[in-house]
């Protein structure tokens, strides 16, 4: 079980799996949302996630012309859970605050988008593009 929140605390969830494999998006769409070099989430079965408290004050943008969107707080802003595909969810790790102790990056996706400043110094996969695990 994992359990995680938003900066302010006001959006709460929790995980009813293990957790191991981070994936790290490089896009160039991941990085403005974040201002970093990407995100870096876990991905899970939406039948292993539950809303815990705050589901109220999630905000949802749609980049126009694509097919993504993504989720954040309305208090703080924090990135937030949101629809991977069908059956899944991804969770941004950061705000993970308890059972994130076998966490590893195991992918790295996008690598062909990345910024040039960034280095990937782990031993994670790269992937050109998209990479479905």
């Amino acid at each position: 079980m994992a359990i995680g929140e938003c900066n302010c605390g006001a959006i709460a969830f929790e995980i009813a799996t293990n957790l191991s494999d981070v994936y790290i998006c490089h896009c160039s769409i991941c990085r403005r949302s974040t201002g970093s070099n990407g995100i870096a989430v876990v991905v899970v079965n939406n039948s292993d996630f539950r809303w815990v408290r705050g589901e109220e004050l999630i905000k949802t943008w749609h980049k126009p012309g694509y097919d993504w969107h993504t989720n954040f707080c309305n208090n703080c802003g924090s990135p937030l859970p949101g629809v991977n595909d069908d059956a899944r969810m991804y969770i941004p790790v950061g705000l993970i605050t308890e059972g994130d102790e076998n966490l590893q990056v195991a992918h790295h996706i996008w690598v062909d988008s990345k910024a040039t400043w960034d280095e990937i110094g782990d031993n994670g996969k790269q992937h050109q593009q998209a990479f479905k695990g």
